[in-house]
């Protein structure tokens, strides 16, 4: 088995790093917030003082934070990784940012003769702990394949999507799915709601057909049920939209139903609903009639 960095033990990266050590490698890590690393120390990995250490270490990092500048603080910032990188070292980021900035920052690491991906990640806090993410690659072939082994550990859809950058922006590109297909699970279940349909019985009899989707057959249970822990929280979904608005501006790409989506769940954040799960979409919709989903038993 191998060895590898981590740094960024939030809700995806601590499962992702479990699931490198369940794998066999060797893991050192580095968080913001060191409690939050101590169980994985108690399974075997190793801790550093800080992100340049953990490049000093280990020739390969996988990086998973929150936002365009929590990414170019861990790697450029004092203590960063840039500091510890050498001819060779890889740098991964599975964090959703800016494709703009990835370029960006790609482009400093490839001057000292290091090399980075942009791997961002999708399939929710269940895909990280179950080892089953899908990650969209932008980089060198080359470096895909002397990770492999380490992007196996934590996805099982790997897919190389093009240049450095273009990971990013395939990233944007789930987003707006993801988004749009919550919307209308959000809008169906109202439906049925309203009409008086067995919830549960209305989703087995479409979820297998043309209408089934991910969202709809993973979030629509919640719903149902009103359970509104995140799989992946507003909050976060509203840092992704930015990103995916910022994106299509650029391209002059039109995003209209992304745009209704994202005003939506601002009306959510003004109500101090931002840590829920981005499946609580509907109770934007909820507002807007005299039905609720489901039940609060």
């Amino acid at each position: 088995m191998g060895s590898i960095g981590f740094i960024g033990l939030g809700i995806m990266g601590h499962a992702m790093a479990r699931n490198l050590l369940n794998a066999g490698h060797s893991v050192t890590v580095w968080n913001r917030t060191p409690s939050r690393a101590q169980d994985l120390l108690d399974e075997g990995a190793t801790w550093a003082p800080s992100p340049s250490a953990v490049a000093e270490t280990e020739k390969m990092v996988m990086i998973c934070v929150s936002d365009t500048p929590d990414v170019e603080a861990v790697v450029f910032g004092p203590g960063g990784v840039a500091e510890g990188l050498s001819a060779g070292s890889l740098v991964i980021d599975h964090s959703t940012i800016s494709p703009t900035s990835t370029k960006a920052f790609a482009a400093k690491v490839n001057a000292v003769g290091a090399s980075w991906l942009d791997a961002p990640i999708s399939g929710g806090s269940e895909g990280a702990a179950n080892g089953t993410l899908s990650i969209m690659i932008g980089g060198d072939v080359a470096d895909i394949e002397r990770s492999m082994a380490y992007l196996e550990a934590v996805g099982s859809t790997i897919t190389h999507v093009g240049p450095q950058g273009a990971g990013q922006l395939v990233k944007a590109v789930n987003q707006v799915l993801v988004v749009v297909n919550q919307l209308a699970v959000s809008e169906a279940l109202l439906l049925a709601e309203a009409g008086g349909l067995d919830l549960r019985a209305t989703l087995a009899a479409v979820e297998g057909g043309a209408a089934g989707s991910w969202m709809l057959s993973n979030r629509g249970p919640q719903m149902i049920e009103r359970d509104w822990r995140p799989g992946f929280t507003i909050d976060l979904q509203q840092k992704d939209l930015r990103l995916v608005l910022e994106a299509a501006d650029d391209l002059g790409a039109p995003v209209p139903g992304t745009s209704l989506v994202f005003q939506l769940y601002r009306a959510l954040q003004s109500k101090g609903l931002g840590s829920e799960g981005n499946h609580a979409l509907v109770k934007a919709l909820e507002d807007m009639s005299g039905h609720s989903v489901g039940s609060d038993e």
